[in-house]
């Protein structure tokens, strides 16, 4: 895409980078525009602020959002590819796809889940999860922020914030 001159780099973010397999890697995606997050920089935070900035970079500018399922640790999504320690947890997933609300998404796709290497199933679950926030953030969905008290706060169980 960049090669053909489809991307506005000054508006590509790639967050939950880990170790490249020589210092270079990332250079050319710098060199690029792209911004650059490693996974070390988002360990023990929440993401919220660093999607705040995002949204402000990108602005009113059509958003394709492509999520790596190897960008979180492989304690949670064993089954890809290319496994790696150290990367983000499922929340991060969560409030990177949740503070994408309100960008003009125009699509998005989720990449790497291999269901052979995981036989316990625990990245297509956690994949198929992050796919159905992504659908839940697109235009013109109506949106349930989680913090919306819940039908039954007598109940003591289930979530109610």
């Amino acid at each position: 895409a960049v090669e053909e001159d489809l991307l506005d780099c000054k508006r590509v973010s790639q967050i939950g980078i880990r170790v490249g397999y020589s210092p270079d890697d990332w250079e050319k995606s710098r060199n690029l525009g792209f911004r650059i997050v490693p996974a070390r920089e988002c360990w023990h935070r929440s993401l919220e602020g660093l999607m705040d900035e995002i949204r402000k970079q990108v602005g009113d500018a059509p958003v394709y959002i492509s999520f790596d399922i190897d960008a979180l640790d492989t304690s949670i999504a064993p089954g890809t590819g290319t496994p790696e320690p150290g990367g983000l947890t499922s929340i991060q997933a969560y409030e990177i796809i949740r503070g994408s609300r309100g960008l003009n998404i125009v699509g998005g796709d989720l990449v790497e889940v291999s269901p052979p290497y995981d036989p316990l199933g625990t990245t297509a679950l956690v994949g198929a999860n992050i796919l159905y926030e992504m659908l839940c953030v697109m235009p013109g969905v109506k949106y349930r922020p989680m913090h919306t008290p819940a039908k039954h706060p007598d109940r003591t169980w289930g979530v109610t914030w």
